[in-house]
């Protein structure tokens, strides 16, 4: 689109005289007065306006004064014929982007165009970019609304604007390092940086320059000095995933920033004091690891400030249709196709899986849903057998049991004969003549199975 540029001036043969020059690229209007101006500015929006200081009326301050009043806000140059350093500071402090004398030069005026143009662009990219990360890691950027995740919503809330350490737990792909980044996002570090380290995808030696940071000749190929993650999120967060993976060595340097807030790079001996705040994660029972000689006890408590633990997807399967339409909405709008329509069969199904992977999985799910079958919709005839379980497996989901406990040794008649017929009529596609002859029964005994069991029928819609 062609910028847009409004020209204020009383005098007739300035404006007019502006206009012609500037019209070739750009779109210009013209006022004669600040009253003018207004009502065009209320009228269309305006990527910059050239105003003179000194009018008739209302001067060109109260056109920068409207001018940042407005939602869309344009940039403001101003000009006069009686330019003195005390007029060109009032225009800057009201916020005017620059500032030129008359008779005008437009080979200047057009370069303080261009720059405020371009004033003009980085600051609506930069405003952009905050209020997407603000709505990626904000609460609102966590999708649910079970109680289980509005316990930890509020837990988060508490503790984003403190300064205390935090360990978070959780099973792999529940989410752990979004809670860690809306902890940032919600907390007065927020501009400051936010390094992510995963510990269990660097060797130890890695790891510990990684963190850490090495001097020059520390270790064979250090040909140089480099500042590690600790001193890259100065000011900021620094999220230490996986974190039980560490070695008993990089513990005891961790243990110490814990201590000193300070840290040494690996071959140096000079304390660094840094302004860091620690946010953990691990997948395993640290107290556990504790026990078993593999994590130090007094690490353990430097980190365990504050806990946060996140529930597995399978303990929250109210949000499953809540999440599932978020990543469809997402992946459609990233491929360019339809949302696709999951039929209430197929959702049963979904909130009845156990979801291993959690929401990693699910979101997976989503994108190979949404790019398979474009503009279409999903029901439970078209989902993987997996994704029909067992009724063991879905009572212990049902009762909240954790991944890997224990399943009962064997399943009752009711639940064989339950489980078979569901299977048989998701095979006949919900033809009950012909689940009926799958299952070796009339198709009277059939319905008489599903007067009693109404939840197993299917419906291929």
């Amino acid at each position: 689109m062609v910028p847009s540029v409004l020209i204020v001036d009383d005098e007739k043969h300035t404006r007019e005289g502006l206009q012609q020059a500037l019209q070739e690229n750009y779109d210009v209007s013209i006022a004669s007065n600040a009253e003018e101006a207004f009502n065009l500015m209320d009228s269309q929006e305006f990527d910059v306006i050239v105003t003179d200081l000194r009018m008739p009326g209302k001067s060109g301050l109260k056109i920068i004064d409207k001018a940042l009043a407005l939602p869309n806000k344009p940039a403001v140059v101003m000009m006069t014929a009686y330019g003195s350093i005390d007029n060109a500071v009032e225009a800057m402090k009201r916020g005017a982007v620059d500032f030129l004398t008359k008779p005008v030069n437009i080979e200047r005026l057009e370069v303080l165009i261009q720059r405020a143009l371009k004033t003009k662009t980085l600051e609506v990219e930069v405003k952009q970019l905050h209020e997407r990360l603000d709505e990626k890691f904000s609460f609102a950027g966590l999708v649910g609304n079970s109680e289980k995740l509005r316990e930890v919503v509020e837990r988060v809330k508490l503790v984003a604007p403190s300064k205390a350490t935090i360990l978070i737990e959780g099973e792999s792909g529940t989410g752990k390092e979004l809670i860690a980044q809306a902890i940032h996002q919600s907390s007065p570090r927020a501009r400051g940086p936010f390094i992510a380290v995963h510990c269990a995808a660097l060797s130890e030696n890695l790891l510990e320059s990684e963190i850490f940071g090495h001097e020059r000749g520390a270790f064979t190929g250090a040909n140089e000095r480099r500042i590690g993650r600790f001193e890259a999120a100065d000011g900021g967060t620094l999220f230490l995933d996986e974190i039980s993976e560490i070695s008993q060595s990089t513990q005891v340097k961790l243990l110490r920033f814990l201590e000193t807030k300070s840290i040494e790079r690996v071959g140096g001996n000079k304390p660094i004091e840094l302004d860091v705040r620690l946010v953990a994660a691990t997948n395993r029972h640290l107290e556990q690891l504790v026990k078993e000689g593999k994590f130090r006890e007094d690490l353990f408590f430097r980190l365990n400030v504050i806990r946060i633990t996140l529930p597995p997807l399978r303990a929250r399967a109210e949000d499953i249709p809540l999440l599932l339409s978020h990543y469809i909405r997402i992946f459609a709008d990233e491929n360019k196709v339809t949302p696709l329509t999951i039929e209430p069969g197929a959702l049963r199904t979904l909130q009845a899986y156990p979801w291993p992977g959690n929401i990693r999985e699910l979101r997976n799910f989503a994108e190979n849903a949404v790019v398979l079958r474009r503009n279409g919709k999903l029901t439970e005839f078209d989902l993987e057998p997996k994704f029909r379980s067992e009724p063991a497996v879905a009572r212990t989901v049902a009762s909240g049991a954790p991944a890997g406990a224990p399943a009962p040794m064997s399943l009752s008649v009711e639940e064989n004969e339950k489980h078979l017929l569901h299977e048989a009529l998701i095979k006949s596609r919900g033809n009950r003549t012909k689940a009926a002859k799958f299952m070796g029964i009339s198709r009277r005994t059939l319905h008489r199975k599903l007067a009693q069991w109404p939840e197993l029928d299917v419906v291929d819609r």
